[in-house]
This record gives structure tokens, C-alpha cells and sequence, in this order.
């Protein structure tokens, strides 16, 4: 039987305004259990992606990437795990530093550096794929990894 393609939707963001912005539009239609994998090199806009999902969620209070802590969680109307996984080299050290577990369920997760998970990275994610550095313009495509998640899509706007 032949997977169903995934459903995407690709924008352009001119500024780390923009890319803030997006986030607080998807997080509108947040629902527990949702997966979103931001992808992208260093200096992407992954983290700024994140604080505009987070601010949109009702996180109140700063927000930053847990680089070095490697999640952060924050109360919100739905609880929100922020990962990131750059400093691990695969999804066994995540799984056994306890980064991945059932409270997950009933809040949302945002995962910078997705790839380090590899296999066990589920296909019913959304992911946030973020082209462009520097000063120049973001090319962002959103692809919905089941029929539900086609929501964010929606949500996104022009």
C-alpha cells in the first residue's frame, strides 16, 4: 500500500518578526500531543520560531533555546516542551536523559535539531523547515505529517 504524501505549504519571512509571528499563528491551533521538528542551520530562526509559538500558546515570561539544559517546559495553555537536541549525538541519549516521556502527551513539543533522533522521530509531526541565514529572507515550508496536523497549514496565513 503507497504512503499518502504529506500535505505542505512553503512562506516567505523577510524578518525575525515575521518568523515570530508564524509561530503565535500556529500555536493558536495547538492541541495536545502535537509534535512540531524545527529544522534549519545555526542562525535560522529556529529559537525565534519558537519564542512566537510560545508567547501564542500563553507562555508568559522570557523564552530561550535550552541548549544547554536541553528542554525546557513551560506552563501555558497547553504545557509546552521546548528541545534541543544539538548537543546529543542520537535518540539514545535523549531517551535516557529522559528528554522523551508521557507527560509529553498532554502538552505540545517544539524539537530543534530533530535529525539527532533519527528512526524514532514519529511521522505524525509537523515540520518546520527553515532555509536562510543572516539578514537575507526565510524561506519556510511547513509540512503536516498526518491529516490532522494540516491544521497549522491553515493557520499559517500569507
Amino acid at each position: 500500500m503507497a504512503s499518502i504524501p504529506a500535505a505542505a505549504r512553503t512562506l516567505t519571512s523577510r524578518a525575525p518578526e515575521a518568523t515570530f509571528a508564524l509561530g503565535g499563528r500556529l500555536a493558536a491551533v495547538a492541541r495536545p500531543g502535537d509534535l512540531l521538528c524545527l529544522w534549519g542551520d545555526l542562525g535560522a530562526g529556529k529559537t525565534i520560531f519558537a519564542k512566537g509559538f510560545a508567547r501564542g500558546i500563553g507562555v508568559e515570561g522570557t523564552v530561550s533555546s535550552p541548549s544547554f539544559i536541553l528542554m525546557a517546559e513551560y506552563p501555558a495553555r497547553l504545557r509546552l516542551f521546548h528541545l534541543d537536541l544539538y548537543r546529543l549525538s542520537n535518540a539514545t541519549e535523549a531517551v535516557l536523559g529522559g528528554l522523551l516521556d508521557e507527560r509529553q502527551a498532554e502538552g505540545v513539543t517544539l524539537v530543534e535539531w530533530p535529525d539527532r533522533l533519527g528512526p524514532t522521530l514519529p511521522a505524525e509531526r509537523l515540520d518546520v523547515q527553515i532555509e536562510g541565514t543572516g539578514d537575507e529572507p526565510r524561506s519556510i515550508r511547513l509540512v503536516a505529517g498526518a491529516p490532522d496536523l494540516e491544521r497549522y497549514l491553515e493557520a499559517a496565513g500569507r
